[in-house]
Order: structure tokens, then C-alpha cells, then sequence
């Protein structure tokens, strides 16, 4: 009888669709779509032989003399107010098994497995019996496997509260920790409870489980498996990634744990291993790339002791890189590859960029590159990164280092500089002031590009002060980049006036700054670096063309000493230079009404103009001498050898002055031991020839000789007056 009923009982087990297969554990990690109840499109035949079968299983019970155990769990009890931290729900499922022994021909073992576990949360009660599942097989079926009960938003309806959502998560997040075959259970749930809670969600998930371990990793893919929730999710990942090495905020249970930042790059590691929705990862990508940019240079300088060890415990759980900076590279690229620019991984790691980023010296440079290669790629993805650092670099206590100005560098061309320039130029003014060598190059960098564009061109000139201040700069790149930006400046302004022949009674340029320039750009025609010079000396020749609206009596002064300086780069050793200055003593010449210097300046004797100069002007002959003595240290011999027979020169014109004839032979004196022979006999000429003039008496002055006429004059006056004495007698 018993094996006649347990053969019914075996055939309707087979034939109800109550049954569900059994799970294997591997299938947690996988994602389906979710599946409904199997008991809601229940037929009404299935309902009739679904309770025979119960039924039979009840009279089969009862005649084997099988009793049923359960085991309760008393809910938790509704506390008043909320506690700061809620206590954590553990699924504690009872199972009770019973083995019957059958007679000596039934060798039918059966097992009875009944679980009632009831889900209690803080500030909640909730009651969800589980399912009873009672199941009679033989020696050859398989054990089902059952699941304690799963919180769940449906059983909770709408006392779910923002103050619940944490506890909530803690929940879940402890149930699939105990569960091995969770399946797909609580994706519902979990995407149901993030779409209306995204920043509770993600901030308790991080710190519940800040490492991603399994039930953490399967939790941020089911969320990533919804467009809707992933977009309302990345914000939050996005903010804690951009504070290191720790995030604050508050969730809406009044939990206040720091949360590291690296706990966010890694469940953002998590979603785009699979991603199943790259919509939203598009739109945040500019986002996140600079997120994650900081992350690899912030992490490189700046390791707390509890940074390194929370890592080396993700490093040891998940196989990582052992620095932070190389995982952060590493899911920059599986987010490249995501967005699709596998070219620019691939390029970039070709030139060994991703190692240099790794690298403080050489970073810079590879951020440079990997801006390249972007730009290259996709040009809307980078005006986009652009305009997002700009907005990170207008904080008033920026935190992004010198890497990521220069990829804002190599990217700004993708910017609409009439819509941004002024941001631009915000920026920039700042960092002209730095006290760093390295952020006044790269904003001057910048300079340099937006400087060429001649609406730009206007906007910069608002920056002059700065600049001009920059022309003293002790660095040669700085003073370079310098003199380039107030060349285009410059020429953008006399383009105008020019061409466009624009008649305005305000000047191109104020005198006080005109002057300043003059000022700051003559010490520069004698630096050591060629290009410099060679700046310096067309800039002041746009100066002038610039400044004689205003008037040439301002600046007359400056341009008057540029005179010497301009002479002697006439014999300079690099063309450029030399043909610069020959176009400046021109427009000098020109600018002082100097006709007679001007015919000078293209001879092939040109020692016949510093004759000509010291010969109109011999009350400033001392002067010039002065300002000629530093050339006689020149390191090019033929600044040495113009300066030499310029102290000849002058020398004739001082004859009777001990002081500064002296000072001439004793220049001249240190020059007879110079490496080039043919400088040392120069100087040993003009000594002798100096020393003649000091030796010889000195011509009266034009005073003088009044002098002495007024002197014979008066010693012949009584002699005239006794004649004229005489005379009156006789007559």
C-alpha cells in the first residue's frame, strides 16, 4: 500500500509544476532576466492537481508516522527612533530531516525538509514565511536545494522609508553573503529599492562591503543591468572618486563612516568587466576619465598607512595590482575599451605612455600623449573633458596637478574659445602668478595657442601686468613663451590699426604700460639665449609703430638708450639677430628724425655710425661709454671687437677727462689676455691710442677761449682809456 501511494506521490511530483529545478552555484554570478512567480500563471487544472498531490503527501505522512518540525523566529520589535546603526538582518533558516526506514524490500529514503524563517528589520516588522517544500525521492533523484527567505520590497509596500532604505541593503547585502545559490532572486528588489533611493543604495553598499566581495560584486552588475539605474547611480561613485583619499556624507539614517575613494573605483571596475549598458557610462565618461586620471597621479605621491592596507586587502581578495595607480590605469583602459577607443589603448601603450603615467617625472608628458591620441579619435569627447576640467580648475583651491593642465593643453583647440575664453583666461591669470616654474609654463602654453586667434588676441592683452612681469622671469621658457604672446598680441593690434584702418582717439596701447614694456624688454636684447634676443628686439620695434599715436615723447628716453644696445647686435653672431637689429636701428633712426644715422646703418663700415653718434651727441659721449663697457665681456668675439674700437672712439671725444680715459685703458687693459689674438691686439692699439689723447693737452673749451678773450680784453682797457684821455686834453 505505502509503495503503491509512494509511486502516485513520485508520478505526480513529476507531473506538477510546482517543481523547480535546482540551481547550480555558479549561477550567481550570471545575470538573466528577471523571473516572475511560476505560481501567478498557474492553470486552474494545475491548482486541482497541485492539492490532490498535497493531499496524498498528507495521508502518506500520517500512515508513515512523519511529523513536521518548525522552528520560528520571534521579528525583531519596532523601535520608537531609529537607531544610528541598525543591526544587520542573518537568515537563520531551521531545516528538519527525517530518515524511514521502509521494509526489507523498499530501499526509499524519505526526507523532509521544512523551512519557516521570518525576516525581521530595524524599525520594521515583516513576516514572510518561507514556502514549505516537502519532497519524496528515491535513491536516484537529486536533493533540492532551498533558500531562506529574501527580504523583499514587495511584503514591505509602501512603509518602506528613506531612513529603512540603509538597513535594507545591509540586508541584502548579508543574505547573498550566506546564500551560495541566490540566483536571481532580489534583482527586482534591489532595482526597484535603487531607482528610488540611488545615493543611499550605492553609499551603504560601499560601505558595507568597501572591498566588492562576491554578494557586493553581484549587487553593482544587477544594478548596472538597468540603464535607469546605473545613470542615477554614477554621480554618487563619481563624487566619492573625486575626494582622496576619503568621502563624507551622510545618509539618510544618520551614518556619517568615511568611505574611501578607491572603494568606488573599484565597484566602477565591477561594472564595466561586463558592461550591459553603456549608455550611461558615455554620458558620464568625461567624468570619469578625469576622475580617474587624478586617481593614478594622487595615488603615485600621496599613500595613507590605512589607503595601503585597505588595498592590500582588495589586492589579496580580487588579484589586483599591488598600487593603487596601476589598478586606476587599468580601469581606465576597460573604460576606453567601453567607449570604444581601443586605437587610443593601443597607441598609448605602443609609446609606453601608460607606464610614464605611472611615473611622476615623465606623467605629464604621457598625459599629453593620451590627450593626443583622444582628440584624435574622438574630438567630442575631448572639448567635453575640457570643458570639465575648466570647471575643476576654477576652484579656488584647485586639487588637480600639473598633469592634468597639461592635457588641457593639448585638448583646447576642441574648445569654442567664444564661449569659454573668458574661464579660460580666468584660469590662466592665476596660474601666470604661481610661484611653480611648471604651471607659469603650462598656462603660458596656452597663451601661446589662444593668442593666435585674434578675437582672443584682445582679451589676452587684459593680462599685460602679469606678462610684463614675466619678461624678468629668471627661466628661459617662461621669458620665451612670454615674448611670444605679446608678439601676436601685438601684431593682432597693429593688424587693426593697419588693415582694417580703425581711427579711434583711444590708444593701441596706454603709455604707462608702453613704457613699462620699453623698459622691461631692453635688458633682454643682451640675453644669453638667441630667440629671446631676437624677440625682444621686434617687440620693441611693434612698440614704437604702436606708441607714436600717443606721442614720441614718452618714450623718446627708451629708445634713446636702445640706440648703443641695437648698434652692437648689428655685429651679432646669429643672423637673426643681426637682421632684427638692423631693421630696429631703422625704425629707431626714423622715430628720433635722425636721417644722418639712418644712411649709416646698411654701410659696410658700420663703425662709421657709432662715429657719427658720438659726434652729434658729445655731451653724452661719458654715458655711452658706460653703456658700452659690459660688451667688452661679450661672450661673441665680434660684439668684443665692435666694443673695443667703440672705446677708441669715444676716447678721442674725451680728451681731457683723466677720470674716464682712465677707466677706458684699464677695460682695455683686461683685454689683452682674451682667447681670440685678434682681440687682444685690437685692445692693445686703442690702449696706445687713448693713452696719446690722455697724454696730449687738452683743446680749450668753447668757454675757455670766452673766456680769455674777456680776460685780454679787460687787461687792454686803461691803456684805451688813456688814450682816449689824451685825446680830450688836446682838443
Amino acid at each position: 500500500m505505502v509503495g503503491r501511494r509512494l509511486s502516485l506521490l513520485r508520478r505526480r511530483k513529476k507531473e506538477g509544476p510546482g517543481t523547480t529545478p535546482a540551481q547550480h552555484p555558479e549561477e550567481v554570478e550570471q545575470f538573466q532576466p528577471l523571473q516572475e512567480d511560476p505560481g501567478q500563471n498557474r492553470t486552474q487544472e494545475q491548482d486541482c492537481a497541485r492539492g490532490h498531490f498535497h493531499r496524498a503527501d498528507q495521508r502518506v505522512r500520517k500512515s508513515m508516522g512523519i511529523q513536521r518540525r518548525k522552528t520560528r523566529t520571534s521579528p525583531t520589535k519596532v523601535m520608537a527612533q531609529p537607531d544610528p546603526t541598525p543591526t544587520e538582518l542573518k537568515a537563520d533558516p531551521d531545516v528538519g530531516t527525517a530518515s524511514i526506514d521502509g521494509r526489507a524490500n523498499c530501499d526509499t529514503a524519505v526526507t523532509d525538509h521544512v523551512t519557516n524563517s521570518n525576516t525581521a528589520l530595524p524599525e520594521l516588522t515583516m513576516e514572510a514565511d518561507g514556502a514549505g517544500t516537502e519532497g519524496i525521492a528515491d535513491a536516484d533523484s537529486i536533493p533540492v536545494e532551498y533558500l531562506p527567505d529574501a527580504p523583499s520590497l514587495d511584503a514591505l509596500g509602501e512603509r518602506v522609508v528613506s531612513a529603512q532604505v540603509p538597513a535594507v541593503v545591509r540586508s541584502i547585502h548579508q543574505w547573498l553573503t550566506s546564500t551560495m545559490s541566490a540566483g536571481h532572486v532580489l534583482d527586482k528588489t534591489l532595482l526597484a529599492l535603487t531607482e528610488a533611493h540611488p545615493v543611499d543604495v550605492a553609499i551603504t553598499l560601499l560601505r558595507c562591503a568597501p572591498s566588492c566581495d562576491r554578494a557586493a560584486a553581484t549587487m553593482w552588475r544587477t544594478i548596472a543591468s538597468s540603464g535607469r539605474t546605473l545613470q542615477k547611480v554614477l554621480p554618487t561613485l563619481l563624487g566619492v572618486m573625486e575626494d582622496w583619499p576619503w568621502y563624507y556624507t551622510r545618509t539618510s539614517d544618520g551614518d556619517n563612516t568615511a568611505i574611501f575613494a578607491l572603494a568606488a573605483t573599484l565597484a566602477l571596475w565591477m561594472i564595466v568587466q561586463e558592461p550591459q549598458c553603456p549608455g550611461p557610462l558615455m554620458d558620464y565618461s568625461p567624468h570619469l576619465l578625469v576622475a580617474l586620471l587624478f586617481q593614478i597621479f594622487i595615488s603615485t605621491e600621496q599613500m595613507s598607512e590605512e589607503v595601503d592596507n585597505f588595498w592590500r586587502g582588495c589586492q589579496e581578495q580580487h588579484d589586483l595590482p599591488t598600487n593603487p595607480n596601476r589598478f586606476a590605469v587599468l580601469t581606465m583602459k576597460a573604460l576606453l575599451r567601453c567607449l570604444h577607443c581601443e586605437d587610443v589603448v593601443n597607441s598609448v601603450e605602443n609609446n609606453r605612455g601608460w607606464v610614464r603615467l605611472l611615473n611622476a617625472r615623465s606623467r605629464r608628458y604621457a598625459a599629453a600623449l593620451l590627450a593626443r591620441e583622444m582628440r584624435r579619435v574622438s574630438s567630442p569627447l575631448c572639448s567635453r573633458i575640457t570643458l570639465h576640467l575648466l570647471e575643476l580648475l576654477r576652484r579656488e583651491e584647485p586639487c588637480w596637478d600639473l598633469p592634468a593642465m597639461a592635457f588641457l593643453v593639448e585638448v583646447l583647440d576642441c574648445l569654442d574659445t567664444r564661449e569659454c575664453g573668458d574661464r579660460v583666461l580666468e584660469i590662466l591669470s592665476r596660474n601666470l602668478g604661481s610661484t611653480n616654474k611648471k604651471w607659469r609654463q603650462l598656462a603660458l602654453r596656452v597663451l601661446v595657442a589662444l593668442s593666435q586667434d585674434p578675437e582672443m588676441a584682445k582679451s589676452i592683452w587684459s593680462l599685460n601686468e602679469r606678462l610684463v612681469q614675466l619678461l624678468g622671469d629668471a627661466d628661459r621658457d617662461v621669458v620665451w613663451m612670454t615674448l611670444s604672446v605679446l608678439d601676436n598680441v601685438l601684431w593682432s593690434s597693429l593688424w587693426t590699426q593697419r588693415h582694417k584702418r580703425v581711427r579711434s582717439k583711444d590708444p593701441l596701447i596706454p603709455t604707462p604700460t608702453g613704457l613699462q614694456l620699453a623698459e622691461a624688454l631692453r635688458p633682454l636684447f643682451d640675453h644669453d639665449d638667441s630667440s629671446v634676443r631676437e624677440g625682444s628686439i621686434v617687440i620693441f620695434t611693434l612698440l614704437m609703430k604702436l606708441m607714436e599715436r600717443v606721442g614720441k615723447r614718452p618714450l623718446k628716453p627708451h629708445v634713446c638708450l636702445s640706440l648703443l644696445p641695437l648698434y652692437f647686435h648689428r655685429y651679432d653672431e646669429n643672423l637673426v639677430v643681426k637682421k632684427a637689429s638692423q631693421k630696429a636701428l631703422l625704425a629707431v633712426t626714423r622715430f628720433l628724425k635722425r636721417r644722418d644715422l639712418g644712411r649709416l646703418v646698411n654701410t659696410e663700415e658700420p663703425w662709421k655710425f657709432a662715429e657719427c653718434l658720438l659726434k652729434r651727441d658729445r655731451s653724452r659721449v661719458a654715458k655711452y661709454m658706460h653703456q658700452a663697457l659690459p660688451y667688452l665681456r661679450s661672450p661673441q668675439q665680434p660684439l668684443r671687437e665692435a666694443a673695443i674700437k667703440f672705446m677708441g672712439i669715444a676716447g678721442g671725444y674725451l680728451r681731457g677727462q683723466h677720470k674716464e680715459l682712465q677707466l677706458i685703458i684699464d677695460a682695455l687693459q683686461a683685454m689683452r689676455d682674451d682667447r681670440s689674438p685678434a682681440v687682444s691686439n685690437l685692445a692693445l692699439e686703442n690702449i696706445n691710442f687713448v693713452r696719446a689723447v690722455q697724454r696730449a693737452k687738452a683743446p680749450p673749451s668753447r668757454f675757455q677761449q670766452l673766456q680769455d678773450r674777456l680776460c685780454r680784453a679787460w687787461n687792454s682797457l686803461p691803456s684805451l682809456w688813456g688814450c682816449v684821455c689824451c685825446s680830450c686834453v688836446e682838443s
